[in-house]
């Protein structure tokens, strides 16, 4: 089996800090969302990857490497337009040849792991297996209708009125019919080959789709809060590492991870908190679900549920900083006592001053 990752698209939704990076490699708890995709996969046993790229593909090739470092082999194929994933799978085939293959949306996170699923698409031999998990807004996603018998009659991309409330998790595994059924559909009104009209089609033509409701957590980091969120989520599975330097003025409590480098003066950490390489908090109050990155510095202010990344500068902003991403080397100055949680979606090298 091959695994097929896509890092193409935009990420309009996460402007501004898709205005730099790809969405694919903004930080969970200080690593780029789609390592998790690469590691997870990476446990099935799957060695050979495919990941699609487009107007971001160099970023992606510097930050994702040959794959070596999960003990893998990574070749790019470049998309030339989002022109949707069945698109993204149909300049796949050379690469995958007759091979059955695992297709991972690169902003994805999924709590479970992926051998169950690649277990269970070996065993029972199907031609495709979807994930699904209930939403409260299937509208936002593609569908899938159950019959009376519990199996998958019908796929919809984002129904105005939804019959179900099961959308599809960004994870699919396929054989090769599914090149025919992408070469057979047309692109949708929207202009693009939906991978809902492509596994439609191999139900249309009798081809075995089975499906796996999932039972953990499912992230589609589409948008700023879902970011936040996915950082709560994978800051709760971490445990304690400190490997940084804490005065004896300091507490912290909760599972924190202080890296290599990084210095806790005269504050207070609550967990869950990860804080990054060289990174230095002074007088503050950090916590809980924050992940702090390397080379940040945080003096007589206090950040709260929020992702801030390498070299930002936080200075006497001494109430909250709260649901926030900051992107890189951003600074943000207080000059005086404020009575309100402060809520920021920076980009890079952004510089605030609050009066």
């Amino acid at each position: 089996m091959k695994a097929l990752i896509l890092a193409g698209g935009s990420g309009t939704r996460l402007r501004p800090l898709t205005h730099t990076s790809a969405k694919q490699l903004l930080p969970i708890a200080n690593k780029p969302i789609i390592f998790y995709g690469i590691e997870a996969i990476a446990s099935a046993g799957i060695k050979d990857f495919a990941i699609i790229v487009g107007d971001t593909a160099e970023d992606v090739k510097k930050e994702v490497g040959d794959g070596s470092r999960w003990g893998v082999n990574i070749t790019y194929i470049k998309q030339d337009a989002p022109l949707g994933l069945a698109h993204a799978v149909k300049i796949s085939k050379d690469f995958m040849g007759e091979d059955p293959f695992i297709m991972f949306l690169g902003d994805n996170l999924l709590k479970e792991g992926i051998p169950e699923f690649v277990a269970k698409f070996n065993k029972h031999k199907v031609n495709s297996l979807i994930l699904l998990t209930k939403v409260p807004n299937p509208q936002q996603f593609g569908v899938a209708e159950l019959d009376a018998s519990g199996k998958v009659s019908r796929l919809v991309e984002k129904p105005k009125k939804p019959k179900s409330d099961l959308a599809l998790v960004g994870i699919y595994l396929f054989d090769s019919n599914i090149f025919k059924a992408v070469e057979a559909i047309k692109p949708s009104q929207r202009g693009e080959l939906e991978i809902t009209d492509a596994i439609q089609w191999l139900l249309d033509k009798g081809y075995r789709i089975e499906h796996h409701e999932v039972s953990g957590w499912w992230k589609d980091t589409g948008k700023p809060s879902d970011l936040i969120e996915a950082n709560q989520l994978v800051l709760e599975m971490l445990g304690s590492r400190i490997e940084g330097e804490v005065d004896s003025e300091s507490q912290l409590s909760g599972h924190v991870i202080l890296s290599k480098g990084a210095k806790i003066l005269n504050s207070k950490v609550v967990g869950p908190v990860v804080i990054g390489v060289n990174s230095t908090i002074t007088n503050s109050t950090i916590g809980p679900f924050s992940s702090i990155g390397d080379n940040v510095f945080i003096e007589n202010s206090s950040v709260k549920n929020s992702i801030i990344m390498e070299e930002c500068r936080i200075v006497n902003v001494n109430t909250p900083v709260s649901d926030s991403i900051l992107g890189k080397g951003v600074a943000i100055e207080g000059k005086g006592p404020d009575y309100s949680d402060h809520s920021f979606i920076v980009g890079d090298r952004s510089n605030i001053a609050l009066s």
